[in-house]
């Protein structure tokens, strides 16, 4: 209820999929306006570089960018991402319309994208599926975007869901894909932002929602799951955690070894960030199986402030000395790609 609240009347234009043709204004650019569907000008682009606008307007559909798609360029047509929402309502345990089985996590994103070189920019992508409407369903994953591909950029990008709202994901368990997340406003409950790539965030607002249960934790930020053989996970640096739940009632992390990668060496660091009282001090992480203790893990924080980053069990909070800390930047992680604002 709470999402369907936020997500309704914020602009006008309920749009579903396989309604008319995005309209195109000149070579390589097409515009989609209330009335279109965002996926069918994806649909559209038969070449590298092409921008698709979106135009303000609520578009609830499934939006997907194939591999075969790269160096496209999503964005809002204004500078406000809010004005511009691509929002539907899949969850890992929702049956597919076929009968051929439920969606899985992946397959419950509202946006996802395979495509190199990818940049989404003024935006909102939203999943707007709640646990309350659906209490028959125990897959309660619903991914508001899950992104593959070397290379991807989202910029002043609203990503809303709660339960795994953001899948950083690579093409390959082999592959070290890099993503680029700068003035993203991310919000969640349960592991909202989680996944295998080379992700830094610079400069977003992650905000962990209020849950109605009785148990704490509420739920976790992050949850990397990256691969062994690849130094670099995710990167939170001069960004900042808000909560609308009471103190501490959230962690800051817990490490995803997936069954299909038992290998993987989960990696976080979260650095020059302020960190609200919404998470918890004392034992900022934990741990998804006891089998894989954080304690293991590649998890460190440097120079970070705010009353959820107090360091009072400094064993509980390692972190980066000022030599590590020079490793653990955005050139080091992005390496030769240089992706602009």
């Amino acid at each position: 209820m709470r999402r369907r609240t936020l997500l309704t009347g914020l602009t006008a234009g309920l749009v579903a999929a396989g309604s008319t043709n995005a309209h195109a204004s000149s070579r390589r650019v097409l515009h989609v306006r209330p009335g279109d569907s965002v996926q069918a000008a994806v649909d559209a682009v038969d070449g590298p570089g092409w921008t698709i606008v979106v135009h303000p307007g609520t578009y609830r559909e499934v939006v997907d960018v194939p591999a075969d798609k790269p160096e496209l360029t999503l964005r809002g047509a204004s500078r406000d991402p809010r004005d511009a929402v691509i929002v539907h309502d899949n969850a890992n345990g929702t049956q597919k319309p076929d009968g051929s089985g439920t969606y899985g996590t992946a397959g419950s994103a509202t946006f996802t994208s395979a495509a190199p070189g990818l940049t989404v920019r003024d935006l909102t992508l939203a999943n707007d599926w709640l646990r309350a409407d659906h209490p028959d369903i125990t897959g309660t994953q619903a991914v508001a975007a899950c992104t593959y591909g070397d290379r991807t950029h989202f910029e002043n990008v609203r990503l809303l869901a709660h339960q795994d709202t953001l899948f950083v994901e690579t093409t390959a368990l082999t592959s070290f894909d890099r993503q680029y997340f700068h003035r993203c406003y991310i919000e969640g409950d349960v592991d909202f932002v989680f996944g295998r790539a080379t992700a830094v965030f610079e400069d977003c607002h992650f905000h962990t929602l209020q849950r109605d249960v009785t148990f704490t934790p509420k739920g976790m930020v992050f949850a990397p799951s990256t691969a062994r053989a690849n130094p670099y996970g995710i990167l939170a640096v001069r960004s900042r955690i808000t909560s609308g739940a009471e103190d501490a009632a959230y962690k800051l992390a817990r490490p995803w070894v997936p069954s299909y990668e038992t290998t993987a060496w989960p990696s976080l660091v979260v650095r020059d960030t302020r960190i609200g009282p919404g998470i918890d001090p004392v034992t900022p992480y934990t741990n998804m199986r006891e089998q894989y203790p954080w304690q293991t893990m590649r998890f460190r924080e440097y120079r970070n402030s705010g009353p959820g980053a107090e360091i009072t069990v400094p064993e509980n909070r390692p972190q980066l000395t000022p030599e590590e800390a020079e490793l653990h930047t955005k050139a080091a992680y992005l390496g030769d790609w240089r992706p602009r604002a």
